[in-house]
């Protein structure tokens, strides 16, 4: 137990590291760090899409820490739990105070909206039963008798009422999976022509039966049932323009992540562009790999390593521009040679990912192979003695610890995997039977946002910025971005094509020939 609880408290040091020189460091360059620049020349449209809510999935400190630290850096630093630095500007505290609004304002739209709906669909369903009992409470001795064509559609209403209210239910209470910055077009208009509808019911009601107290209850029922058989017809509506219109793919877009380049293509049908825009977030939570800013990080620190290399003089008093100049062509002197660093930096991490992969791999099955002697010694013992998969898996956790973290150290995904997350997962594993390399299959290999846990998300809020408003049909050529705290997506969009198929008929007859043999034949 002494050994697991040494290496719970290393491996909890994932993110915080401690070292004088490091932390000074990394404070003078958040000091002299210059502050973003605001970006209001541009003439788009830009909106805002709330996704279910999340935290980010990796602070600015977990970053700056990975850089400048050797990959001995279980022995050579200090594990520091409970104690962290976090700093904000006064951009942060202004961008935070706009995030807040617009939510507050998105809430109060979307309670504003489930409203009006519902009680749009309440007066729905009580206007045929207030149209059937109304002339019973007002003047019930002058109508006349309800025969057996009267009570038979007493049934067709309940019915039809009883399945409008189960269609109603499928296709519009269902949770929300976002708050989008427009009004669904479709869905408004559909609720202007169901209020129209009901209300041009209720004014013929009011003037041919109310007034005239109306002595033909039958024909009064045979009004509601009408009611009903229309509003039966306005769902049928609401199911083709709310599901059925999509489903035929129309256009083709292609999203592209803005930092590193990773690509993806969908198939949409006729959507909005802010339906569009959903449906793209929804697809990159599952299709793109997770967002890993540590590894945008050597290509920056490469170029700041060659610039810092450089030496400008400023011997006869030229200005500043003629230094850029100096540097510059410097630096393209250098360019040559400096392919060939880049060539051995890719080849050493590749060597020493390989390396860690193959130590990982031998640690993770000869745990699992102790943990298969422990089960056929556990078969032996009493069933009170058994240990249960989470002991079992901190009782092996600490043979592969070692090889975990230096290998989730050399990829750069330890900020993505925390020991509580990694015991779990071991003890899930243990649990069904799985095999090492089910294991394995996480870390080895980055997968979707989806497949980390739900805290670890990146973004909980994304703009759309267009030039088209967002509550338009896609087009053939439009170009949206949606934008998060670090990176964009851009999604461009492409129509497909109008394909034109042509027949042509083989005669079966063609495929038919002789096979002649010679008469003499070689020996």
């Amino acid at each position: 137990m002494s050994t697991a609880m040494d290496t719970e408290s290393t491996y909890s040091g994932y993110s915080h590291y401690s070292g004088h020189s490091k932390k000074a460091h990394r404070q003078g360059r958040d000091r002299h760090k210059s502050p973003r620049s605001k970006d209001g020349s541009r003439s788009e449209k830009s909106v805002t899409i709330q996704t279910p809510p999340a935290e980010p999935l990796l602070g600015n400190d977990a970053s700056r820490a990975e850089e400048g630290q050797d990959d001995n850096w279980g022995e050579t630093t200090t594990a520091i739990t409970g104690t962290s630095e976090h700093s904000i500007s006064q951009e942060d505290i202004a961008r935070i105070s706009k995030d807040l609004e617009d939510s507050v304002g998105l809430d109060c739209k979307r309670y504003l909206g489930l409203t009006v709906a519902a009680v749009l669909g309440l007066l729905v369903f009580l206007t045929p039963i207030a149209f059937i009992l109304l002339p019973q409470i007002l003047w019930r001795d002058d109508l006349e008798p309800c025969g057996t064509v009267c009570e038979g559609l007493f049934i067709s209403v309940a019915f039809k009422l009883l399945i409008l209210l189960i269609g109603t239910w499928a296709l519009f209470f269902r949770q929300p999976k976002a708050d989008i910055p427009r009004v669904f077009v479709f869905r408004a208009l559909l609720l202007v022509l169901i209020f129209l509808f009901v209300f041009s019911y209720w004014l013929f009601y009011g003037v041919r039966i109310l007034d005239t107290k109306d002595t033909n209850y039958q024909g009064i029922v045979q009004y509601a049932v009408s009611l009903v058989d229309a509003l039966l017809f306005i769902h049928y509506l609401a199911i083709v323009l709310l599901e059925l219109r999509q489903l035929q793919p129309m256009f083709t877009v292609k999203v592209v992540r803005s930092t590193d380049g990773e690509s993806r293509y969908y198939s949409l049908g006729h959507l909005s562009i802010q339906r569009a825009a959903l449906v793209v977030l929804e697809n990159y939570y599952k299709d793109f790999t997770v967002y890993n800013p540590a590894l945008l990080t050597a290509s920056k620190s490469r170029a700041a390593k060659h610039m810092a290399g450089l030496k400008v003089y400023n011997v006869d008093g030229n200005n500043a521009s003629g230094q850029s100049r100096a540097m510059i062509a410097a630096a393209a002197r250098r360019r040559d040679s400096s392919h060939n660093e880049l060539y051995y930096e890719e080849a050493d991490h590749e060597r020493r990912v390989k390396k860690r992969r193959a130590r990982l791999v031998v640690a993770v099955e000869e745990a699992f192979t102790h943990i298969k002697r422990l089960q056929a010694e556990e078969q032996q013992k009493a069933p009170g003695e058994m240990m249960d998969p989470r002991e079992a898996a901190q009782a092996i956790f600490p043979s592969m610890a070692r090889a975990l973290q230096k290998y989730l150290r050399t990829t750069r995904q330890q900020q993505y995997h925390s020991m509580e997350s990694i015991l779990q997962h071991l003890s899930f594993c243990i649990t069904n039977n799985m095999t090492p390399k089910a294991f394995l299959e996480r870390y080895l290999n980055p997968g979707p946002t989806l497949q980390y846990d739900r805290d670890r998300w990146f973004s909980k809020q994304w703009t759309l910025v267009s030039e088209e408003a967002v509550t338009s049909g896609l087009q053939d050529g439009i170009v949206f971005v949606l934008k998060c705290l670090d990176f964009s997506l851009v999604v461009n969009v492409k129509k497909i094509p109008f394909i034109k198929l042509s027949e042509e008929f083989i005669d079966p007859k063609s495929h038919k020939f002789v096979l002649r043999l010679q008469s003499e034949t070689s020996v």
